[in-house]
C-alpha cells in the first residue's frame, strides 16, 4: 500500500496509519517542506495514533536554523553527514548515527558539503512535524 492521506492528520501532507494501514512505499508517497520557514527540509511523513515518523532530506550546503519544538525528536541519518547543535551540544554526525532531540530544546544542524543528508525521524503526536524559529523566519 502506498498510503492514504485523506484522513485528518497532525501535520498537513501527512499520511495516515491504522484502520488497515500497514505498509508504506516511502518513495511513492508526496512529500512536502517541513518548517519552510526555517529550515531546507522536505521528505514524506506516516502518522499513526502516538507517533508519527518521517524520510526527509536536507541538501548538501543547507541547513536547519535554529529552533524548537513541544514534542521530543529522534533522527536517524541514512546518508550525508552533519554538523548538528542540540542545546548547545556541538556534534558531526554521520550515517548509522542516532541523534536525540528532548521536547523544547534548542537544536540546528547544517549539512557538510558533498552530499544530501536523508535521515530518519520519529516524534510523538504532541505536534505536528515542524517547530518554531527561535531567530528570523526565513522568506
Amino acid at each position: 500500500m502506498t498510503g492514504d492521506n485523506t484522513k485528518q492528520t497532525k501535520t498537513e501532507g501527512a499520511y495516515s496509519a491504522g484502520e488497515g494501514k500497514y505498509f508504506f512505499e516511502v518513495s511513492n508517497l508526496t512529500g512536502f517542506k517541513a518548517g519552510p520557514n526555517y529550515a531546507d527540509t522536505y521528505g514524506s511523513v506516516v502518522e499513526g495514533e502516538l507517533t508519527q515518523v518521517g524520510i526527509m532530506t536536507i541538501p548538501a550546503g543547507m541547513s536547519s536554523d535554529p529552533h524548537t519544538h513541544p514534542n521530543e525528536q529522534w533522527v536517524y541519518l541514512l546518508r550525508g553527514r552533519l554538523s548538528a547543535v542540540v542545546d548547545g551540544q556541538e556534534k558531526q554526525v554521520s550515517p548509522g548515527e542516532l541523534m536525540y532531540i528532548p521536547a523544547n530544546t534548542v537544536h540546528s544542524v547544517d549539512v557538510l558539503p558533498g552530499e544530501d543528508a536523508h535521515f530518519f525521524t520519529c516524534k510523538d503526536l504532541r505536534h505536528g512535524i515542524a517547530g518554531t524559529p527561535i531567530g528570523p523566519e526565513r522568506k
